[in-house]
Formats: C-alpha cells, sequence, structure tokens
C-alpha cells in the first residue's frame, strides 16, 4: 500500500485539518466499523483521496468501506447518485453517512477494470453503453434525506466547475502563466458557449473514465465513483477522452486513437461529435489547470489532447 502518496496528498490539499485527520483515521474506522458492524481489512492499493479498504458486514458479505475528510459534499453527492441509479449500472450503495465523513458500498468481483482490455474500440463501445443507461433525470431535493444528509444539499453543476478556470488568470497576474494562452482562451471561450447553449441536463458521473468501470458479476460492467454531476450528457465523454492517462499520450497512434473515439461515442450515444468535442477541449484545460492548483504541476499531456481535439473540428 503506498501510504506515502496517500497521507502526502491529504496533507497538500488539506493541511493540518489533513493530518489531523490522518491522525484521528484509525479511531476513526474503528468507531465506523463498531457502528455498521464490519470488519475492516487493510486498504486498497495506491491511495489517493480517499481512504478506501475491504470490509465484510455481519453476515460475512463482502463489501468496500470508503472514507473522506468531511469537509465538502464529495462523499454526499456520491452517495445521493449511486442511490439515484438504484445499481441497474453502479455498485450499491450499502450504508451512508456522508456529513460523517464515510459511505459502504458494493464490491464487486472479479473487479478489473477497462484498461484490462486490449481493444480501445470496445473499450470505447462499453463505456458509452454504460453511460446510456447510467443518465437519470435530475433528483429532486427528497434525494439527500434519503442518504442520512439532514439538510438541503446540490449536486455540482458543470457551470459550477468551469468557474474555477477563472482562477488561472489571477495567479499569474492577468497572464495564463505556463499555460498556452491560445488553449486557455479557447477554453474560455468554449465553456461560455457550451453553457448558454445546453442539451437537456441529467445527472451525470462525472469522472466516467476507464478506472471507473468494473468487470462484475450481476453485470459485465459497474460504475463506480461517481461525482455526481448536473450537466448535458456530452460532457460525460471528456474524462474518458483523457484517459487512461499513464499509457494514452505515450501512444503514438495518440491522435488516431482520440478521432476514433469520437466517432465511436458520437455515434454509440447518439450525441454530436462537435460538442463531444469541444466539452473535451474545454475540459482538458480545465483538468490541466486543477492538476496546477492541487499540485504545481504542468500537465502537458492533456494539453495535447485539447490540440489534437482542436484539429478535429470543423
Amino acid at each position: 500500500m503506498n501510504l506515502p502518496t496517500f497521507t502526502q496528498i491529504i496533507t497538500d490539499l488539506h493541511g493540518e485539518t489533513g493530518q489531523q485527520w490522518l491522525n484521528n483515521l484509525p479511531k476513526f474506522l474503528a468507531s465506523y466499523a463498531e457502528r455498521w458492524n464490519l470488519t475492516l481489512l487493510p486498504p486498497f492499493e495506491n491511495l489517493t483521496y480517499h481512504y478506501v479498504c475491504p470490509a465484510l458486514r455481519a453476515d460475512s458479505t463482502p463489501a468496500v468501506f470508503k472514507a473522506h475528510l468531511p469537509l465538502n459534499n464529495e462523499l454526499d453527492t456520491e452517495a445521493a447518485a449511486l442511490y439515484a441509479y438504484g445499481g441497474k449500472v453502479s455498485i450499491r450503495l450499502l450504508e451512508a453517512d456522508p456529513d460523517g465523513g464515510a459511505i459502504l458500498i458494493e464490491r464487486v468481483t472479479p473487479g478489473h477494470t477497462l484498461v484490462t482490455l486490449p481493444d480501445d474500440d470496445q473499450t470505447t463501445r462499453l463505456a458509452a453503453q454504460a453511460m446510456k443507461r447510467l443518465w437519470v433525470p435530475v433528483p429532486d431535493d427528497s434525494i439527500w434525506q434519503k442518504v442520512n444528509v439532514p439538510d438541503t444539499r446540490h449536486f455540482p453543476t458543470t457551470a459550477g466547475w468551469a468557474k474555477g478556470l477563472e482562477r488561472l488568470r489571477p495567479t499569474f497576474d492577468g497572464t495564463t502563466g505556463p499555460f498556452p494562452t491560445r488553449l486557455v482562451e479557447m477554453a474560455e471561450r468554449i465553456s461560455d458557449e457550451l453553457h448558454a447553449s445546453p442539451e437537456p441536463y441529467v445527472l451525470l458521473h462525472g469522472d466516467l473514465h476507464h478506472f471507473n468501470l468494473l468487470s462484475a458479476e450481476r453485470e459485465p460492467w459497474l460504475i463506480i465513483d461517481p461525482k455526481g454531476l448536473i450537466g448535458e450528457p456530452a460532457y460525460e465523454t471528456g474524462a474518458l477522452l483523457r484517459n487512461p492517462i499513464d499509457t494514452l499520450y505515450q501512444n503514438p497512434a495518440f491522435p488516431q486513437i482520440t478521432a476514433r473515439r469520437v466517432d465511436i461515442l458520437a455515434e454509440t450515444l447518439q450525441l454530436d461529435r462537435q460538442r463531444i468535442i469541444a466539452w473535451g477541449i474545454t475540459q482538458a484545460v480545465q483538468s490541466a489547470w486543477d492538476d496546477w492548483e492541487n499540485h504545481q504541476q504542468l500537465d502537458v499531456d492533456v494539453l495535447r489532447l485539447a490540440e489534437v481535439l482542436e484539429g478535429l473540428q470543423k
């Protein structure tokens, strides 16, 4: 288990509050093990933003325990999205205390990700088919009570997420700093145009890529880790276009793969190809900015994706 990386990420993002949460983590885990009658096993490898471990319920049913600092509504929206999806193409929500910082979810086996499939066309189609089954109408506010959140919360929106890019120029005294000015200007313009002429909104996953689809028994593939995001369907394709980050950009055929993916997504989802491209561009720049803001690292690979997608525009 790469605990040093996990602790570094938590302290980088949350400072002293994150360190205090880490210090209290053993007691935190013990309290939920008792409360939900669980046996908590050693955590999964390569933890990043959440503490995630296998668990056994009282009847020995396997599950997954997931914990996060209760500083924002990230677990709230994940729990609510899972509840709204009802386990049809997503894992099931078993227990929820988002305000306390913990949820319990279904564990699936064999649990291989889409990355294990060698055919990129196949993985793109599988992801697109899952997207079509996943999207549901925007839930009403009663959903929050159903996941044990006592007061009314709200799902984030794509427009709200896009506002994060507004912090880029002030960070660099009005310039775009190390970010190519042309790409930043393009992302800003495209985001404004897309949000000014939206397609009907649905409840999106918000981060649906190769690592968030797992092979399962009750369904061939099940979705995990939804962000719970309100927006138009074409937005959902952006995360898939950016992944898998550890192999996509090293592939000499990366531009051709990207063009093929756009075509498959447009065909399978019956969505406008140009909107898929446009969302992919603005999200790529936004993703690079998020990485800089959180870790002060410039993701040149995802900026290359923006350039490739720009070349696919009519």
